[in-house]
């Protein structure tokens, strides 16, 4: 497939300045969390990345455990990289993490130094690649020493396995901790991925204030709040949904008629705004001028293409905003 002048694709985008750094990411990235596994269908995976890389969304995000199976997520990109991507590495962005259960046994989670420079390995393999943009710890782990966890991201950079590093699911405190050792070690804490939608707003609660303090970048995952910000359960539960799953982070039980009824309102307000749900949610995460990029997935070209429309308009009125505030409260 031919790509878009690289001019013409960036020009698509207003990037953003992630923190204090000198590193500029388009407002949405793709995560490949979901449906880029060894179970899923490769040209679908093919097609999702494509689509993106033309619009301009140039950063992709990944860990070792993604699939399934665990792994598989790095192996279907660095598929891509060796054929359709070969000789655009330049102008992408891609980043890995490492923390969740990777292999059975006592080194294959958490943030020891050994697990994490283990898999890093593991991951470059996987992916074809000599280095990563991006290498995240991707939980706090409280047995460990955050000096040998952010010693062991300091390692990655010096061996020239990794450019930036970043923490994952990190507290505000944990998060100001890291920053101060690896400033001690010679490096930044580039960025700071946190769970942060309309319906999970934690970040607010001292982390987003901590980043921009530090000057950190804040990339947000699960905008859509693993799909209730869109507009499938507004009324029922499909049958091929997320929520219909016996296994998952969504379960059938967490959809109350209360919780259906404020998709419903919000659903209206973006309505008002010519937006789909799910473009709203994006647009209200962009409208923070502390967030650096917004993480998407997606099962679907189409899911993509929905979530670039979100970009045509993230200003919110007061009104709007408080109207929002009132849904989510009520």
């Amino acid at each position: 497939m031919a790509y878009l002048p690289v001019e013409n694709r960036y020009e698509k985008l207003g990037y953003r300045r992630c923190g204090q750094s000198g590193l500029l990411l388009p407002p949405l990235s793709l995560g490949l969390w979901h449906n880029f596994g060894s179970v899923d269908v490769y040209e679908n995976a093919r097609a999702m990345i494509h689509t993106a890389f033309d619009a301009g969304i140039t950063h992709f995000d990944l860990a070792n455990n993604y699939g399934p199976e665990p792994g598989s997520a790095e192996e279907t990109f660095g598929k891509l990289l060796a054929t359709d991507l070969r000789g655009y590495r330049d102008e992408l962005v891609i980043s890995t993490k490492a923390g969740y259960r990777m292999w059975p046994g006592p080194y294959g989670e958490w943030g020891s130094r050994k697990y994490l420079l283990a898999s890093l390995d593991a991951s470059l393999k996987r992916m074809g690649l000599e280095y990563v943009d991006i290498f995240y710890s991707h939980r706090l782990d409280p047995d460990t020493p955050l000096e040998e966890t952010m010693g062991a991201l300091d390692q990655a950079i010096r061996q020239g396995k990794a450019i930036y590093a970043g923490v994952s699911n990190y507290p505000p405190k944990e998060t100001k901790h890291a920053y101060t050792i690896l400033e001690q070690m010679g490096h930044r804490l580039l960025i700071h991925q946190p769970k942060y939608s309309m319906l999970v707003r934690t970040p607010e609660e001292g982390l987003l204030d901590t980043l921009e303090e530090l000057g950190v970048g804040c990339i947000p995952f699960s905008p859509l709040a693993q799909g209730l910000l869109t507009d499938k359960y507004l009324d029922r539960i499909p049958d091929d949904s997320r929520a219909a799953k016996p296994t998952g982070f969504l379960q059938r039980d967490q959809i109350t008629p209360g919780l259906q009824k404020k998709l419903r309102s919000l659903n209206e307000v973006a309505k008002a705004r010519g937006q789909s749900l799910a473009q709203m949610a994006v647009a209200w995460l962009l409208r923070e001028p502390r967030v650096t990029t917004v993480l998407i997935g997606a099962s679907s070209v189409r899911q993509i293409e929905d979530n670039l429309g979100a970009l045509k308009d993230t200003f919110f009125t007061s009104e709007e905003l408080t109207k929002i505030d009132k849904i989510l409260a009520g």
